[in-house]
C-alpha cells in the first residue's frame, strides 16, 4: 500500500456515507476506511494518510456485528479516536469454524465479489455455489476467475460449467501470473470500487493480488501434485489500493465455510428450485419426503438438476442448524448474564 494521501473517493467513499453525517459531525469530524485489523488494533486509511489505534474497551461490549471489520468506515475525532461506525452497504460474515457458535465479520462494503477457483481437480460446482450464494445475500456483484489456465486444462469446458450455476454469471480466465490479468479484470477494479477475493487454498489467490497490485503483498505458496490442493499463505484479510484505482480486499483460504443467514442468498441462487417449492402442499415443507412435495415429485421426472437439489438441500438445512445454535448460544447467554448478577447481588447482602 503506497504511503501517500488518498482523497475519500479514492478510497470508496461515496454519497452513501457523505448522509450519514451531520452537519456537526461535517464539520468536527474524519472519515477514514478500515485497512487491516490485528486483534483490537485497527489499521485505517483517510485524507491525512494512515492511522492505527485501539479500539475503546467500551465498544468491546458491542455485537459483533457492531464492530468494525476491514472495508468498514468510522468515524474519529481530531484527536483520533474512533466515534462511531457508518452503516455499511454490504457485509459479509459466516459462522467461525470450530464448535463455538459465532459470527465472524469477513468484509464490509464490498462491490464485487471476485470467487476464485483453478482450472484443475480443485474446480467444484457446489463450493462455487456456496460463494455465490453469499455475495447475492449481500447485494455484491458475482465474478467468477478461472486461475492457472496456463497448466493445459480444457478453460473453455470449465467456463461453461461456471457459466451453468447462474443466468449472466460473469466468468474470466486468466494466468494469475500474467500482468495483462489487469486488464481483463479492469472494468471491476476502477477508481472507489472495492472488490474482494474468496476461494479455497492453492487456487492461486495470493498471486493475483499481487499481479493486481504490482508488487509482493502477499507471500505465495506452491501447490500439491497429487490433488491440485494448495497451503493457506494469507493469514489474516487486508485491503489494497490498486494502481488502477480500485480496492482491492484479501482473505484467508477458507477450509470449512459456514454460510451464515443467507436465507435470500441461497433462495436467489436456486431460484428454479423455489419456483417449484412454490406448489408443494405444505408452506413449511422440508423436501424430505412429506407428502405433496412438488420439489420430490420434480426431481423424479428429472426435471430438477440432482447435483444442485442436493446442494440446496444441504445449505438450507445447514442454515438452519446455524440458526439453532444461534439461538441457543444466546439463551446460555442471557442465563449465564442472569446468573452472575444474581451471584454479584448475593456477594452486595453479604458484604452489607
Amino acid at each position: 500500500m503506497p504511503e501517500t494521501n488518498s482523497s475519500l473517493p479514492e478510497l470508496g467513499w461515496n454519497h452513501f456515507f457523505q448522509q450519514q453525517l451531520s452537519l456537526e459531525e461535517l464539520e468536527t469530524t474524519t472519515p477514514v476506511r478500515v485497512f487491516a485489523l490485528n486483534r483490537h488494533l485497527v489499521d485505517v486509511w483517510g485524507g491525512r494518510g494512515r492511522q492505527k489505534f485501539t479500539l475503546p474497551h467500551s465498544w468491546l461490549r458491542y455485537p459483533v456485528e457492531d464492530l468494525p471489520t476491514v472495508g468498514d468506515w468510522l468515524l474519529i475525532d481530531s484527536e483520533g479516536q474512533p466515534l462511531r461506525l457508518l452503516e455499511r452497504t454490504s457485509l459479509f460474515k459466516r459462522m467461525a469454524s470450530g464448535r463455538d457458535a459465532r459470527v465472524q465479520l469477513m468484509a464490509a462494503n464490498v462491490d464485487t465479489l471476485f470467487i476464485v477457483t483453478s482450472c484443475n481437480a480443485d474446480f467444484n460446482l457446489s463450493r462455487l455455489e456456496r460463494y455465490l450464494a453469499m455475495a447475492l445475500d449481500a447485494g455484491v456483484e458475482p465474478v467468477v476467475v478461472l486461475t492457472k489456465v496456463d497448466l493445459g486444462g480444457d478453460v473453455e469446458e470449465f467456463r461453461a460449467r461456471a457459466r451453468t450455476l447462474r443466468r449472466d454469471l460473469a466468468v474470466e480466465a486468466v494466468n494469475s501470473k500474467d500482468p495483462k490479468v489487469v486488464d481483463v479484470l479492469k472494468p471491476w477494479c476502477r477508481q472507489g470500487q472495492t472488490v474482494a477475493l474468496v476461494g479455497s487454498s492453492g487456487v492461486g489467490k495470493s498471486t493475483l493480488v499481487n499481479t493486481l497490485s504490482t508488487a509482493e503483498v502477499q507471500e505465495t505458496g506452491a501447490t500439491r501434485e497429487g490433488d491440485a490442493k494448495g497451503r493457506h499463505t494469507t493469514t489474516s484479510r487486508s485491503l489494497h489500493i490498486l494502481p488502477v484505482g480500485g480496492l482491492l480486499l484479501d482473505s484467508p483460504g477458507l477450509r470449512e465455510l459456514q454460510l451464515s443467514d443467507c436465507e435470500a442468498g441461497v433462495a436467489t441462487l436456486f431460484e428454479e428450485i423455489e419456483a417449484v417449492a412454490q406448489n408443494c402442499r405444505f408452506n413449511d415443507c422440508r423436501h424430505q419426503g412429506e407428502a405433496g412435495c412438488a420439489v420430490a415429485e420434480a426431481a423424479e421426472n428429472d426435471e430438477l438438476d440432482p447435483r444442485r437439489l442436493a446442494n440446496y438441500l444441504k445449505l438450507i438445512a445447514e442454515q438452519e442448524r446455524a440458526a439453532e445454535t444461534l439461538v441457543e448460544k444466546r439463551r446460555k447467554d442471557k442465563n449465564l448474564g442472569k446468573m452472575y448478577k444474581k451471584v454479584k447481588a448475593q456477594k452486595r447482602r453479604e458484604k452489607s
